[in-house]
């Protein structure tokens, strides 16, 4: 099974909307492995790692977000995996 790393950033009124642990619920559930956290600067940064097709799920569920986020973009870009990834996802803290 071929697995992708990609690493999102969230953008919109995504903090104190409940999104970090409703990500990390939705990831749980599709089996994905990483983390995501906050960032100084409004958005919602996050390292995931899944099949192609369950990465789509979750980006999916990234563009809505939880009922209280506003999702303005997100951009997920290739990342390699540097063996950091935790076996399962985590919510990190805001860096």
């Amino acid at each position: 099974m071929s697995v992708q790393t990609l690493h999102l950033s969230i953008s919109g009124h995504v903090q104190g909307v409940y999104y970090r642990a409703s990500m990390a619920e939705q990831a749980r559930a599709l089996g994905v492995r990483g983390w995501v956290r906050n960032r100084h600067d409004g958005r919602v940064e996050a390292l995931v790692q899944a099949a192609p097709e369950v990465l789509e799920t979750l980006l999916a569920w990234c563009r809505r977000g939880p009922p209280a986020a506003r999702v303005d973009g997100v951009q997920a870009t290739p990342a390699g995996d540097d063996g950091g990834l935790p076996l399962g996802f985590e919510t990190r803290p805001t860096a």
